[in-house]
């Protein structure tokens, strides 16, 4: 009997097997939609946001040169780009849910090439033949990421989420990138090791925990809005806590890297950096990668090698703005300078620019606005014929 019955089996196997094969293609087609609902919404959130961000710099520049007394948040262009910010971002958040985290960071190369072409058209900002090879590098890169990029699927539940954050892989990365968050928060806070590699790694790391959350939240809320409720799961509070947690520090680290250095240097620097450390936690938190083919992973890793290229280039040729300055240099008036503070310049260094919007800030400020100096004439002493000096400079000496 068991001899009869046995290639009755076999014969009653063999449709189900041929209907899993014939699913497949369906599931692939799906997954591709998906990754590219996930990144148009992403190119449309960083193009809404650096939108934002040049209309609230617009708002600030005009302030700054008119005799309007308002505050700037008191203008409706002001507000009009605080809008665009909070749609553009929620473009962003929303487009982890449909696409690989690993193809979704490195999009964030487009708010660098929005930027850069905003400002050539909005702001007249001077370009050169080399800039637009450099956007034309950062644009070829983006292709190559959205074409090539990882195209792994699963349903963000909470079970599929604590599965991998209990798994050992991502253990294994989070005590790896502990140690190195401790260890460069030393050397920034006990060592002054206030070099902008150390800064943008502490952000770096911190950001590469917020997108990871950021997916399992957007995700879980997208399932439950499908009709699978998600939001009773206590790992979907615990990514919430933890995205707004690290939002806020890497928020902080990037407002003490903007004291210290160039906005440009920033976001070339940061934007390497940051999508670099991403794709690596994707890679182990949500197996991006797997299942794909060598072919596909160089080609995907050569458009972030392109895109990082781009983006270099980008920043690289930006100038750091020297704004007006309305007063008198005193290192021009010999003699003042040992009338204050034994030599020590007394005058605010008025360096500062921008840190957001377009990269490129008043390189087109003329010559006349350099400051300003006056004639200096030593008082010449029994010399008859002499005109009177503009200015007498005076030495005064302490007395005993």
């Amino acid at each position: 009997m068991e001899g009869g019955n046995s290639p009755n089996l076999q014969l009653q196997q063999l449709p189900l097997a041929t209907a899993a094969v014939s699913v497949q293609p369906h599931t692939d087609s799906f997954s591709y939609k998906e990754n590219l609902i996930g990144a148009l919404l992403a190119i449309f959130g960083h193009l809404v946001i650096s939108i934002a961000l040049n209309l609230q710099k617009y708002s600030h520049i005009r302030l700054a040169g008119s005799k309007d007394p308002r505050a700037y948040f008191k203008t409706k262009t002001w507000w009009c780009g605080l809008f665009l910010l909070v749609l553009g971002e929620l473009g962003v958040f929303s487009s982890y849910a449909f696409a690989p985290l690993s193809l979704i960071v490195p999009l964030s190369a487009v708010s660098v090439i929005a930027s850069a072409i905003i400002g050539i058209i909005f702001i007249k900002e001077k370009w050169k033949p080399k800039d637009f090879l450099s956007c034309g590098l950062a644009i070829v890169g983006t292709y190559l990421l959205i074409t090539f990029g990882p195209n792994s699927h699963e349903k963000m539940t909470g079970e599929n989420i604590t599965r991998h954050l209990v798994s050992w892989p991502f253990l294994l990365y989070m005590l790896v990138e502990i140690v190195m968050f401790c260890l460069l928060l030393y050397f920034y806070k006990e060592k002054n090791a206030n070099y902008i590699v150390v800064i943008l790694l502490l952000v770096a790391l911190l950001g590469s925990m917020t997108v990871v959350t950021v997916k399992a939240v957007a995700g879980m809320i997208v399932v439950s809005i499908q009709g699978n409720l998600q939001l009773d799961y206590p790992i979907f509070y615990i990514m919430l806590v933890c995205m707004i947690a690290t939002a806020i520090f890497q928020a902080t680290f990037l407002a003490q890297a903007s004291q210290l250095y160039d906005s440009s240097q920033i976001a070339s620097i940061g934007y390497i950096l940051s999508t670099t450390v991403a794709i690596t936690a994707g890679a182990t938190f949500y197996l991006d990668f797997t299942g794909e083919d060598v072919l596909h992973i160089c080609m995907f890793a050569l458009g972030c090698l392109i895109a990082f290229l781009g983006v270099f280039l980008i920043t690289r040729n930006r100038k750091k703005s020297v704004p007006f300055e309305p007063y008198i240099s005193m290192d021009a008036m010999p003699g003042m300078q040992n009338m204050h503070d034994k030599g020590i310049a007394v005058q605010p260094d008025l360096k500062a620019s921008f840190s957001y919007g377009a990269l490129e800030n008043n390189d087109n400020m003329p010559e006349i606005y350099t400051p300003a100096t006056l004639p200096i004439v030593q008082e010449q002493h029994g010399s008859k014929g002499v005109s009177a000096p503009p200015y007498r400079v005076l030495e005064h000496s302490k007395k005993e």
